[in-house]
């Protein structure tokens, strides 16, 4: 954007600017500081205090709060013209709210001082100010609300982490590995009967099985059996607990599956569908150890337990707030767009345990928190979790990359990857293979991949053993700093996993030399510490970083990740049902939008669009004006004008339509006018010629921020929808486009009423969200 083209912003479609002089409005501006933030950026966070507000200038973002779960409620958004940060700089108080780019914002952030001195000032401001301010108060009231009256979280369970539900059942967590398969058997009325298992199948003579309820533990052999066989397996397995805890496939309500990668497509856990199966399946990609053996998993279940709900529960979906800047690599930006080359991460569902855990240690809202989880054990990474939300991980594009691991990793960039497959003719699966057998403690000691060999064989003066550990500490402590350093400040640093959980030696020299940032270990808790049945506090009385040591249990949270995920999914199946879910579609037939600058050159010095009627949207209406279309090739006649005028004309026409035009518009969205072709307008008073503006408008969904809430979509998701009628079909590839001042309806074009004998009036419904911005 130009500078004369900010200026005309500021003055012409920012509300808070609307009564100021041009010259104020300038100084303004140039008191302030211009900022950009890259989508899932906080702009601003819960816990800061207010020093500035922000104006938006491109882009869209949302203003929301979380709660003690780490579950997110929008409370508003935000698009070019709106302001944020008000109350806080109002009332001196912090900031109550996050506020997180959508995608790419460019921001005025004007200082407190300049606020006050220059804004303030003006009356009609403050009245605005006041109003917005009052708004957005009552959403926030009205959240609180919804949350006391109806929300998961209990008065004896604050944080959620309750798996008891009304209905009876035992709801199954299942992690079908490469070499082991873990399961979990939750009660949902019975709290303290968690069943936890294990079956090793790494060596191929016998399948060795452990299962613990409590304090009791129990192992077994089993002869070699298939996949189908797995639920037999488990009921053998338990019965060695006693008639009590006996698996009962007949008893289960639930099943939830950990996959291992979902890759930009998958930012929750998901009911699964024939549809999730293929998503999961083209994924593999980039997990081919894992996914394909996740996938075997899913469908040995979904036979056995057909009409049972089934939810994967993804290790990446955690991770997917992670911003641009976070997960990018310096790579070719093609490999990202082309080929899904990012940092993914991994160990989400351990992650968001931990973070979940640590909230109810330390008895405060998860999202005020700036916490480092380090899941150490057979694979190992650190996270960031800053307010709830996953900012940066060590983990990279494939579960075989990140941080030195104690067997499954070294720490491989992508492109080193790249250049290994190509000069060694390696297939992805070759190289992960590769990784996993070769890298990490094993590969720099000689010895084991095994904590407890490397620390016995160091112990007794194993040169590479030494090596191999302080190399594996080094790495965590170099960590804990970076995020430390990329959250601006930290409160909890948890540990768990095997190693985190079981080796004294790495915790202590991971925290060495941390104290000038708060983290003070108590050297003798943390040498004392026995075996976990929850959690423990290891730092010093003193310390101001809560230090805490936490029992992994990845499957109680994927067996918690399915039961919210089946409510939601049972929530929007409700809502499907009901008729206000129902999208108006409309056709949208070509038409012209213009600029004030063409409308008097096509119809005459100082005209003014004439309105016919009003359109769906508010504000929008036909015009009584007419145009007629010139391209290289042909025109085509009478094009209604739409009103009212824009900064820029554009040019909205059907596929068929571009033949006759002899122009080859691209598929946009309304607004984005790069690189689009031209033509000429001919009106009653002369012509215009355009350098750009003419596209082929992409099928869309026009909706409140009230509406986004009721199907749970956000701006920019791209999602599917179902339209009822004689040739019923389903839209791809449909944009949902959120906006305070919008109306809903779905708007596709001619060529696309046709196709499916669709006429303005009928219904659409949302059947599934294809990819989330």
């Amino acid at each position: 954007m130009s500078e004369i083209d900010l200026k005309r912003f500021f003055l012409e479609q920012v509300p808070l600017f609307a009564s100021f002089p041009a010259d104020q409005v300038e100084e303004i501006v140039i008191k302030s500081r211009l900022a950009t933030f890259e989508g899932n950026e906080a702009m601003l966070e819960t816990g800061d205090e207010g020093q500035a507000i922000g104006v938006m200038i491109s882009g869209h973002a949302e203003i929301s709060t979380s709660d003690n779960t780490g579950t997110r409620t929008v409370i508003a958004q935000l698009a070019p013209g709106d302001v944020f940060g008000i109350m806080a700089v109002l009332t001196g108080d912090r900031i109550s709210a996050d506020v997180i780019a959508g995608n790419r914002c460019f921001v005025l952030m004007i200082p407190q001082e300049v606020f006050t001195s220059r804004v303030l000032s003006n009356p009609k401001a403050i009245v605005y100010l006041s109003r917005l301010l009052a708004e957005r108060t009552r959403a926030m009231s009205s959240d609180t609300h919804a949350a006391g009256a109806g929300g998961t979280a209990k008065s004896d369970d604050p944080y959620a982490l309750s798996l008891t539900t009304s209905r009876p059942g035992k709801v199954v967590a299942l992690n079908v590995g490469i070499s082991q398969i873990h399961f979990g058997i939750y009660d949902t009325q019975e709290s303290g009967a968690d069943i936890h298992g294990i079956i090793d199948n790494a060596d191929k003579q016998h399948a060795r099985i452990t299962v613990m309820v409590g304090p009791q533990r129990q192992t077994m052999e089993h002869a070699p059996f298939k996949l189908s066989d797995l639920f037999k397996v488990m009921s053998e397995a338990t019965a060695l607990l006693g008639p009590a805890f006996t698996f009962h496939p007949e008893d289960v309500t639930a099943i939830g599956h950990r996959v291992v990668h979902g890759g930009n497509k998958f930012s929750s856990s998901v009911v699964i569908t024939p549809a999730v199966i293929a998503d999961i399946e083209e994924l593999a990609v980039f997990a081919p150890l894992h996914n394909p053996v996740n996938v075997a998993g899913i469908r040995v279940a979904l036979k056995h337990f057909p009409n049972v709900p089934q939810v994967a529960v993804f290790d990446t979906a955690f991770h997917q707030t992670l911003a641009p800047y976070a997960y990018l690599y310096g790579l070719p930006y093609d490999l990202y767009k082309q080929h899904g080359i990012r940092r993914y991460g991994f160990h989400g569902t351990s992650h968001r345990y931990v973070s979940l855990k640590s909230a109810e240690v330390l008895k405060r809202p998860l999202g005020e928190l700036e916490i480092v989880s380090c899941h150490l054990g057979i694979g190992a990474s650190l996270c960031a979790i800053d307010h709830g939300r996953s900012v940066d991980t060590t983990m990279g594009m494939t579960p075989s990359d990140g941080l030195i691991m104690p067997s499954r990793s070294g720490s491989i960039d992508p492109a080193v990857m790249i250049h290994l497959m190509e000069q060694h003719q390696m297939s992805p699966e070759q190289l992960s293979t590769l990784i996993n057998s070769e890298s990490g403690l094993k590969g720099i000691s000689g010895i084991s991949s095994d904590i407890r060999e490397i620390e016995a064989a160091a112990a007794e003066g194993h040169h590479r053993a030494l090596l191999a550990h302080k190399t594996f500490c080094y790495q965590v402590r170099k960590n804990i700093g970076a995020y430390a350093a990329a959250m601006g400040g930290i409160d909890v640093l948890a540990f768990t996993g095997d190693v985190g959980e079981t080796s004294a030696t790495v915790r202590s020299l991971a925290c060495q030399g941390l104290g000038y940032m708060g983290i003070k270990l108590d050297e003798d808790k943390n040498r004392n510490l026995g075996k976990l049945d929850s959690h423990a506090v290891i730092s010093a009385d003193d310390s101001p970083v809560q230090i805490l040591v936490v029992a992994n249990d990845d499957e109680r949270l994927v067996a918690w990740e399915a039961l919210r995920a089946i409510e939601r999914n049972q929530l929007l199946l409700e809502a499907r049902a009901e008729d206000t879910p129902a999208i108006p579609v409309e056709i949208s037939a070509h038409h012209v939008h213009l600029s004030q600058a063409d409308v008097e050159a096509l119809f005459g010095p100082g005209h003014q669009l004439t309105p016919m009627h009003e359109l769906s949207q508010p504000g929008q209406y036909a015009c009584e004006e007419k145009v007629h279309l010139v391209g290289p090739k042909g025109r085509i006649a009478n094009v209604r004008v739409l009103g009212p005028t824009r900064k820029e004309t554009q040019v909205e026409i059907a596929m068929t339509e571009q033949f006759k035009l002899g122009v080859q518009p691209p598929i946009r969205q309304s607004g984005d006018l790069a690189g689009t072709p031209g033509l000429t307008l001919e009106g009653p008073h002369g012509s215009t010629q355009i350098e750009r503006g003419v596209i082929c408008a992409q099928r869309h969904i026009h909706m409140s921020p009230e509406d986004a809430l009721r199907f749970r979509v956000r701006d920019n998701y791209v999602v599917r929808v179902r339209v009822e009628g004689e040739r019923e079909l389903i839209f791809g590839d449909v944009v949902v486009r959120v906006n305070p001042a919008f109306r809903l309806a779905m708007h596709i074009d001619t060529d696309e009423g046709n196709a499916g004998n669709i006429r303005t009036g009928m219904l659409g419904y949302i059947e599934e969200i294809q990819s989330r911005a």
